[in-house]
């Protein structure tokens, strides 16, 4: 019979992986106690908690949820990176941590509920945050109707011009 907290401990998990849209498995093993809350508090400007889980209730937690694919790198000193927003910037902010720390390695990670190994982590930090996604697909939107605006408005302008010349010459005769 399971200990009632370490069912609640397994349900917590649960949440933790329901809510975030992402998240990533790291190693810290070497990484001294003031650099992890650097970590801490860098992935939380980037809209992510960042936790140290006890191994064998993840793994029962994420075979709940129906993700035995995570199994082989939830081994050792590993922590999770739970992100609520936008991936990438949390991506951004491991890579970017992991390139000048050494003790954080980058194991894998969830996109949507699908696996990622550490390679694709570190190519999803290199495209642009969604707000700066999002802001040139308005602009390849917008530009269009921009020129097409532009377009209507040579009409009316040239043909005010034309109507100018012919008053004057109008005028002059």
């Amino acid at each position: 019979m399971p200990r009632p907290d370490k069912v609640q401990a397994v349900e917590d998990i649960k949440g933790y992986f329901s809510a975030s849209s992402s998240s990533f498995l790291t190693e810290y093993r070497s990484l001294p106690v003031a650099a992890q809350q650097e970590l801490r508090r860098t992935l939380r400007e980037a809209g992510a908690r960042y936790r140290v889980l006890k191994m064998t209730l993840t793994k029962r937690a994420l075979h709940d949820l129906g993700h035995e694919d995570l199994d082989e790198w939830l081994t050792g000193p590993t922590a999770v990176a739970f992100v609520e927003d936008d991936p990438v910037l949390a991506a951004k902010a491991l890579v970017a941590f992991s390139r000048d720390n050494e003790g954080l390695v980058i194991k894998a990670g969830m996109l949507d509920g699908r696996y990622i190994g550490a390679e694709q982590v570190a190519r999803l930090a290199t495209l642009d945050s969604r707000d700066v996604l999002l802001s040139k697909v308005a602009g390849a939107f917008n530009a269009p109707l921009a020129r097409g605006a532009s377009l209507l408005g040579s009409f009316t302008r040239n043909a005010a011009s034309m109507f100018s010349q012919l008053l004057e010459k109008k005028e002059e005769e």
